[in-house]
């Protein structure tokens, strides 16, 4: 379903936001702030939940959410694009970089 989706803001600092339901590449993304409206196309399709860059990030800037530094970018990221394992790594977990971008499962421990 095209459309419009919701993007909500935690910290006024935040340079990313939680896309509040599925968004498919294309769609338009609303971000309603403090005295500032702002409407962002998604880059790729998003689920709800994950993040969505509100401005530019540049290679090796910091993910801010919650008003702090929680990751690093490891590309850079555009406005509307989803921030999450691909283009981005932990600050506090090593070990996250390793994950599988959509099941999570860690890809450095084989199961057999």
């Amino acid at each position: 379903m095209s459309g419009k989706h919701v993007l909500f803001q935690i910290h006024a600092q935040d340079n990313v936001a939680t896309l509040l339901d599925d968004a498919r590449q294309g769609d338009l993304l609303e971000h309603r702030g403090e005295g500032q409206d702002m409407f962002l196309q998604a880059w790729q399709e998003t689920a709800a939940g994950h993040k969505i860059a509100l401005r530019p990030i540049p290679l090796g800037d910091s993910i801010i959410k919650y008003g702090v530094a929680i990751g690093i970018a490891t590309a850079a990221i555009r406005p509307g694009e989803w921030v999450h394992l691909h283009n981005c790594k932990s600050r506090y977990d090593a070990r996250s970089s390793l994950l599988d971008l959509n099941s999570g499962v860690p890809t450095e421990t084989r199961y057999e």
